[in-house]
């Protein structure tokens, strides 16, 4: 489709817009920028350094091993010897994987690793935070010591839900008011619109991929940067005609535009 291509006769632009949607518009922007930069924390917090690498790095490697585990060692060690490595200094951090790898004996556990544990980690997992484990109940802290397989299946199917709800909210707010600007092509606008949406079900179909095939890795990676990329642009692009750029041509000479008014 072309630039010449007649405006749909529903279509509105920003600057047809009353003052009341547009600053609305803005604020669920805002803040939906600040949750989203907060979510990239989480994120490269959560799986850089999962591989034994830079924890300040999130590698292809660190997301095989969160999805589909090392293959040896446990999810314990993997976290001492990544994500965690900073939270305890080497000499608190060696002996606990010692007793791992020894086949994590309960006496030992409650003579020597327990204070470590209660000392080091309870800030975080006492249980408060359902996505983080509780390491102040010994089944669970015996499970973490197992062979590690990354994330269970059930774990995946409760973090599953929650990105196709939320994210399809999300996007579905963003490409709303991303619909009132005015992109030519309307094939590429209708594309930046939908794609975050089979970008969802394609990142999620591909954490269970991971553990069947590692190099489906790739696709939750390129899932995310395409997820980033479409809500920047929209993002920017919603801004940018809200408040600063002229009306277009095409909806001047519709001959509609009139000043916004407070209602």
């Amino acid at each position: 489709m072309s630039d010449d291509v007649a405006l749909h006769r529903h279509y509105l632009h920003y600057s047809e817009l009353p003052y009341s949607m547009r600053v609305l518009y803005t604020a669920a922007l805002l803040v939906l920028s600040l949750g989203y930069l907060f979510a990239l924390i989480y994120l490269y917090h959560t799986y850089a350094g999962r591989a034994g690498g830079d924890p300040k790095v999130m590698t292809y490697d660190d997301l095989v091993v969160a999805y589909a585990g090392t293959g040896k060692g446990s999810r314990l060690e993997s976290a001492l010897r990544g994500p965690m490595s900073t939270m305890l200094p080497a000499d608190e951090s060696q002996p606990i994987i010692a007793w791992v790898q020894a086949g994590a004996d309960r006496a030992k556990y409650d003579k020597d690793i327990k204070p470590v544990i209660d000392k080091r980690c309870m800030s975080c997992h006492d249980g408060s935070n359902p996505h983080i484990p509780n390491l102040g109940e010994w089944e669970v802290m015996k499970k973490l010591t197992e062979q590690d397989t990354g994330a269970d299946i059930f774990t995946l199917v409760r973090v599953s839900h929650i990105h196709l709800f939320g994210l399809t909210f999300i996007f579905f707010i963003v490409g709303l008011i991303f619909s009132h600007a005015y992109v030519r092509p309307v094939w590429f606008k209708c594309l930046v619109i939908g794609l975050p949406f089979l970008c969802n079900v394609s990142d999620i179909l591909s954490w269970y991929m991971v553990k069947v095939y590692h190099p489906f890795a790739w696709v939750t990676m390129g899932t995310g940067a395409l997820y980033g990329m479409c809500f920047a642009y929209m993002w920017v692009v919603s801004m940018y005609q809200l408040w600063f750029s002229a009306t277009p041509k095409p909806v001047v000479e519709r001959g509609e535009v009139r000043t916004p008014v407070v209602g």
